[in-house]
């Protein structure tokens, strides 16, 4: 909903190449000058779209091959996690985490192992941790090595 935070995600899918951000019509940020300037220009290269149900946005796209992960701190660790191939990360908005059926829609629940006294990342942190992971494990799988350690 902070539109510095999907700046800060559009700046991350950047850096990492991702396909697409999908937001929301409605209780999402919007692009406009903040985000803009918050994502360092980001927000011009990287492809976003605004959809109406993100459930069903969700079954469309498992139903066309990809696999959902949703951020969760109850999930596994995402380093735990194949996230080769055609990958959907899924993050919620602060405070609220993951919707009930934007959750069940997933097929599997990855989480950031962290140490601190506060129980949570910035939505924004948690993008960036979470394609870079991605980013790592295609790394990793294209030298022929098993990601998962």
């Amino acid at each position: 909903t902070d539109p510095h935070n999907l700046g800060a995600i559009l700046r991350s899918a950047d850096q990492f190449a991702a396909d697409l951000v999908l937001t929301t019509k409605r209780r999402s940020a919007h692009v406009g000058d903040t985000v803009l300037r918050t994502s360092a220009g980001s927000s011009v290269y990287v492809p976003h779209l605004e959809v109406t149900n993100l459930p069903r946005s969700l079954e469309s796209l498992k139903e066309a091959g990809f696999w959902t992960y949703g951020a969760d701190m109850a999930g596994e660790p995402a380093y735990e996690r194949d996230l080769r191939g055609r990958v959907v990360l899924v993050l919620g908005s602060e405070g609220r985490g993951l919707g009930r059926l934007v959750g069940e829609q997933c097929d599997a629940l990855i989480s950031i192992p962290a140490f601190g006294r506060i129980d949570s990342l910035n939505v924004s942190v948690a993008a960036g941790i979470l394609l870079y992971e991605v980013r790592r494990q295609a790394a990793v799988s294209a030298e022929g090595e098993d990601p998962s350690g």
